[in-house]
């Protein structure tokens, strides 16, 4: 009760001032935290050295890391404003790029999969495409707390995503798909504990297998889709181009190969904007279930 509680001070404060200034409120709060949960600030730590192969020092990725934290601060600014999102704000603030990728796949007829990471704000991108007039479904976790999954669903619902909980998402994604729709799924972390093993960063971790099965068995292009933050809290939406399972080769073969390349893909993403990478926990730790974290903030 006490998260959700914070969940709607968090939205009231942030509808209510300027968002330059909820940005600085968020930013404020982000950089204590970070200074007092050591557990957090270390997981990213970790996480940036995987990424940068140790090309920085210990005190610039301690920079770095409080990075990671304010722009993940505000994320969560640009989620609890998301009531005031609509089309206006998106033409002003979003510059869009590579919607031709989206328009020749549903041109197909078989739907598409928009690969995304934990990288720089993939809520505010799916209500961008959205308010362009895209059909988008977004696969999210179901927190354990009613009021708390409620709350995530009602902000979703703001901005025209269609939220399919993780849960119970099988059949509802492949009806998405079979509608001709845009299916969201992130690629860098497995929630389901029916991922597979591939090297991330040069090191073994456990990636979702899910948006390769879908592209393989229904024939939809896989479109690594990536919103980023610019230096002055613009964004920079960007489509690449289609990932194709080769349906002529066995299944097992051709998910992986398809999954080899969105990785490429998502890594390629978090190399250029290491600190919108918000991970907070040591993902190369392949520990089964200890892993999952069916709670979280995003």
């Amino acid at each position: 009760m006490i998260l959700y509680a914070l969940y709607r001070i968090g939205v009231a404060l942030s509808l209510a001032l300027p968002l330059k200034a909820s940005y600085c409120m968020a930013g404020v709060i982000a950089g204590l935290y970070c200074r007092v949960s050591k557990k957090d600030r270390m997981a990213v730590i970790d996480n940036l050295k995987t990424v940068l192969g140790c090309r920085a020092d210990d005190a610039r990725l301690a920079v770095m890391g409080r990075e990671v934290f304010k722009n993940f601060a505000k994320y969560l600014v640009d989620f609890f404003r998301f009531a005031k999102i609509d089309e206006t704000y998106i033409k002003r603030l979003v510059t869009v790029e590579g919607t031709e990728h989206i328009d020749a796949a549903l041109k197909a007829g078989k739907g598409a999969i928009l690969l995304s990471a934990h990288i720089g704000n993939w809520e505010l991108g799916g209500a961008a495409l959205s308010f362009l007039g895209y059909p988008v479904n977004a696969v999210v976790l179901t927190h354990r707390n009613e009021k708390i999954n409620d709350f995530f669903t009602g902000q979703r619902l703001h901005v025209r995503i269609r939220p399919i909980e993780i849960g119970a998402s099988l059949k509802a994604c492949y009806r998405a798909i079979k509608c001709n729709g845009l299916l969201a799924l992130l690629g860098d972390r497995d929630f389901t504990k029916n991922g597979i093993v591939m090297n991330f960063f040069g090191k073994p971790a456990t990636i979702p297998r899910g948006p390769a099965v879908f592209a393989y068995r229904q024939g939809s292009a896989v479109l690594p889709t990536f919103m980023v933050r610019n230096p002055d809290d613009t964004f920079r939406l960007f489509v690449e181009g289609p990932i194709i399972a080769d349906r002529a080769k066995e299944e097992g073969a051709a998910v992986k190969e398809v999954a080899e390349k969105y990785l490429r893909a998502i890594e390629s993403c978090i190399r250029k904007y290491p600190t919108q990478w918000y991970v907070f926990r040591n993902i190369w730790e392949n520990d089964g279930a200890k892993s999952q974290r069916p709670d979280t903030v995003i």
